[in-house]
């Protein structure tokens, strides 16, 4: 079972470090990973990879990160494989204040080219709040059913929010739908250094509740004979992966498969385990993203795809085929 484990991370960790270091590589301009530490062989190609490579790569991994360890939360806690980032109508809500932002041209003097990303994790926080008063308004248990009719709910309706504004917007139009198809383009250092305190705390949100998640594998009557407070672990697991799913949003857009497609191969290779489910997800979800950028921007250069259309394209035929296979084998 160890070696099992062990193989997993070693493959894990591996594909991260080379996905990252040919991510940093190639691209439009070819740059030798040399250059790293060597600004005298080439100050243009320097230039290039740590202040517009290196950031986006990086961006690109704790996106890919954070969404594919919040879809692997969500998916314990909901015990519904078909769950992800965005099934309670927190990236909706990320989504409406960003294009909100865009619409009506909003721009604070104080947060500059941060007004969109901060309404947008805004955006994220309000729907959050909404969404679990709503769930526990109509059922006090706020039982998982409940949460994911609510987050159904709400997304139809931000959702039609978004398509008003898209509707009556004009010039704004191509930057709002560039942002919905999700980019980590031109993003830049300042972008890193805003997602990583969100990661950093929603990571150790589920980090802490990994034994609780599997405890509510059983249902949530057993883990409380188990001697979990079900209601606080449900609170904390859903505040940290809406903080990640928040902030994943505010800096890219809206990036599909990630967080479903990334815990549910994990989840079939390694067992339902969230000690290591967790951090293996994490490590692929980086992994995924970073590949997936570096197609986008490679693919048909210098024309660049949006990074979510990539990942759809990847994401929908690996869950179709996962699906297929879980199908077959129930019958079996």
């Amino acid at each position: 079972m160890r070696s099992k484990y062990s193989i997993a991370y070693f493959s894990s960790i591996g594909l991260l470090l080379g996905s990252m270091w040919i991510g940093i590589s190639f691209g439009s301009v070819d740059i030798p990973l040399s250059t790293l530490w060597d600004k005298t062989t080439d100050p243009v190609a320097y230039s290039i990879l740590w202040k517009i490579r290196m950031p986006r790569v990086i961006l690109a991994a704790l996106i890919g990160a954070s969404l594919a360890i919040a879809g692997a939360a969500f998916q314990g806690l909901l015990k519904n494989p078909l769950a992800d980032p965005y099934t309670l109508g927190v990236s909706s809500g990320a989504s409406v204040g960003a294009v909100m932002t865009i619409f009506l041209g909003i721009s604070l003097p104080v947060l500059g080219a941060f007004t969109l990303p901060i309404f947008s994790m805004l955006g994220a926080a309000i729907t959050m709040v909404i969404v679990l008063l709503f769930a526990r308004l109509v059922d006090r248990t706020m039982k998982m059913e409940t949460l994911i009719l609510t987050g159904i709910i709400f997304s139809s309706f931000l959702g039609a929010c978004i398509s008003l504004m898209v509707a009556l917007t004009g010039e704004q139009l191509r930057e709002i739908i560039g942002w919905l198809l999700g980019s980590v383009s031109m993003r830049g250092w300042p972008y890193v250094r805003m997602v990583v305190p969100f990661m950093i705390i929603g990571v150790l949100i589920i980090w802490l509740n990994r034994r609780e998640l599997n405890a509510m594998i059983y249902g949530e009557e057993r883990a409380q004979y188990l001697g979990v407070n079900v209601k606080r672990s449900k609170y904390m697991i859903l505040a940290g992966g809406s903080i990640l799913t928040g902030a994943a949003v505010a800096a890219s857009g809206t990036i599909g498969f990630v967080g479903l497609v990334v815990p549910h191969m994990i989840r079939i290779l390694i067992g339902a385990d969230h000690r290591h489910l967790l951090s293996l997800s994490f490590l692929n979800g980086a992994s995924l993203l970073v590949i997936c950028d570096l197609v986008s921007r490679t693919i048909i250069a210098p024309v660049e795809l949006p990074i979510g259309v990539i990942t759809s394209f990847i994401g929908a035929p690996v869950f179709a085929y996962i699906f297929f296979k879980q199908r077959r084998k129930g019958v079996a």
